[in-house]
């Protein structure tokens, strides 16, 4: 006698892994990337508790991203998500995520000198305090979504705009 076992490649909720994919017919039209990590988990047929424990963080944490609780993603775990999913790591960011993985302080530095400007005198027409906005152009400070939105969002994105246009 023989006993085999073998694992389903289906989500434990199926009929919610056949709803949301019907929301989505292709991975390329989810914008946003609690959607993006479902999907993806939903074509490999895999649970949270599976995807969490191979990326190496507890499930509870991968359910936040899944479902959107979170606003910054650790670098290492995306690396780790996109490494496990196959998709680019860019996949994975929105704009403020992406705006903390290429480096924060690299981005603030790069903004402040195309508009020829010292730390004190752009801190002071952002209207923050010089020693916060030192703090985040060196990297000893994340910077938190809600003051990327209010300060620099639309200056990072008009002074990247400009460097595109100049480049064409």
């Amino acid at each position: 006698m023989c006993i085999h076992t073998f694992r389903l490649i289906a989500p434990r909720k199926l009929l919610e892994a056949q709803q949301f994919n019907q929301q989505y017919h292709s991975y390329e039209e989810i914008q946003n990337v609690p959607d993006r990590l479902r999907w993806c988990r939903h074509h490999m047929g895999l649970m949270q508790k599976e995807v969490a424990e191979q990326i190496g963080i507890s499930r509870g944490h991968y359910i936040d991203y899944e479902v959107g609780y979170v606003d910054y993603y650790p670098k290492e775990v995306v690396d780790r998500l996109a490494a496990f999913y196959h998709i680019p790591v860019e996949d994975l960011l929105d704009e403020y995520n992406l705006f903390l993985y290429k480096g924060q302080g690299k981005m603030l530095k790069e903004c402040r000198e195309k508009m020829g400007l010292k730390k004190k005198p752009f801190a002071r027409m952002l209207h923050v305090d010089p020693n916060t906005y030192r703090n985040w152009e060196s990297d000893k400070k994340r910077m938190f979504k809600i003051t990327w939105e209010k300060y620099f969002r639309e200056v990072l994105m008009t002074s990247q705009n400009t460097s595109n246009q100049n480049n064409i």
